[in-house]
């Protein structure tokens, strides 16, 4: 089975995290196969956006920490690093739309997209804490400037589980969509922005994320302290419960 799914329509690159047996967690090969789609996508003029989503009413319930344990030298060509820094690369609008567990980096990515639908049954977590790690993908500087700091702490300290309804309050997401209609709705957004005159649309986003460098900055020292925390006793005693757990 294909873990990552990618088709071209209308002008819009769809990734699909498909891992059912792992609730669509992301090892090592799906970071690659999407960075490589993402870097294929940029460079084909007939891609104007993107959109993610996830198979069998799920979006994502995170990394693979199995995978993560024996691959823990988070260095530039880690292929979860590399997408993360793709993802903050990236010159056209992604669109996103979340259905059932957005977990960690399920809930972090949706920080660097332009469009976020998500249905009823979505839920949300930044579990980091709790596993004794540090969030990523600049999470520590875009979520307190995107919903202010005090419910940033309690999301990222707490790292307990929240709604779409909560989502939506806090400004993570666009709006919530009939569970039905996600998917298509999502993909509508793309699509008109993919309609968008190209030129004007990549320059108005860019104006809009004036604070690239600083992000890129804030994601460097975040992944310095995962790294550090992961090859820590008391991240490896968490994360080997968490495992055996599952």
């Amino acid at each position: 089975m294909n873990n990552i799914q990618v088709q071209d329509q209308q002008g819009v690159r769809i990734i699909c995290f498909n891992r059912p047996e792992k609730r669509n967690a992301l090892n090592l090969d799906m970071y690659k196969r999407v960075t490589e789609y993402l870097i294929e996508g940029e460079a084909d003029n007939g891609i104007r956006a993107f959109m993610f989503c996830g198979k069998n009413q799920c979006f994502t319930s995170g990394n693979d920490i199995a995978d993560f344990l024996n691959n823990g030298d988070l260095g530039p060509t880690h292929p979860a690093v590399r997408f993360l820094y793709c993802l903050l690369e990236l010159k056209k609008p992604v669109v996103a739309a979340v259905s059932g567990s957005a977990v960690g980096i399920g809930t972090t990515l949706l920080l660097h997209c332009d469009l976020v639908y998500a249905d009823d049954s979505a839920v949300f977590q930044l579990p980091f804490v709790n596993l004794a790690l540090v969030p990523e993908a600049g999470a520590t500087l875009l979520l307190p400037k995107l919903i202010g700091y005090q419910k940033a702490a309690e999301l990222l300290l707490l790292g307990e589980s929240f709604s779409a309804e909560t989502a939506k309050q806090l400004n993570m997401i666009n709006d919530i969509v009939e569970a039905s209609q996600l998917y298509e709705f999502a993909l509508a957004k793309a699509v008109r922005l993919a309609q968008q005159p190209p030129q004007s649309l990549q320059a108005t986003r860019q104006l809009m994320r004036p604070h690239k460098s600083r992000v890129q900055h804030q994601m460097h020292q975040e992944l310095e302290q995962f790294s550090a925390c992961l090859h820590g006793e008391e991240a490896r005693t968490k994360l080997t419960k968490f495992i055996q757990k599952k």
